[in-house]
Parts: C-alpha cells; sequence; structure tokens
C-alpha cells in the first residue's frame, strides 16, 4: 500500500498555480481538464486545511502565559 505525502503549502500552492494555467489555455480535453480541475480542488482543500492549522498554530503561539488570549486582527506591520 501506497501512502500519499502531504505536500507543503508551498508546494501545493505552486502546483494549483500550474494547473490552473493549464485550465486557462483551453489545450486540454474535456476529460483531462476534469482531471485537472480534480486535481486543483484537491489541492485547494489541502491548502485551506494547511491554513487552518497554521492559524491554530499561531493562536497557541499568542496565548498569554495564563492561556488566555484576545484575539486582534493580523497586521504584517511591526509596531
Amino acid at each position: 500500500m501506497t501512502t500519499k505525502k502531504t505536500p507543503s503549502f508551498e508546494e501545493a500552492i505552486s502546483r494549483l498555480e500550474a494547473l490552473v494555467l493549464k485550465l486557462e489555455s483551453g489545450s486540454l480535453s474535456l476529460s483531462e481538464s476534469l482531471d485537472v480541475y480534480g486535481e486543483a480542488i484537491a489541492l485547494s482543500r489541502t491548502c485551506t486545511e494547511l491554513l487552518g492549522e497554521a492559524e491554530q498554530r499561531v493562536r497557541v503561539l499568542a496565548a498569554g502565559a495564563d492561556g488566555s488570549m484576545t484575539e486582534k486582527p493580523f497586521s504584517a506591520e511591526v509596531e
């Protein structure tokens, strides 16, 4: 039995971008398009799951010493 390795977020996004370009090219048959679309949907779900896991890790890291946490909107700016 072969187990599939879950790609990293970066690998999944890169593959997803390549698949979108293939679909947008219009050069695929209907059957090929459906196969590519199916793979793209699976990768999209993987990315969503990975982002959810990352969000949870950030929440855990952001929790105070007593376990309390105040939710704040994410800001890329350094205060």
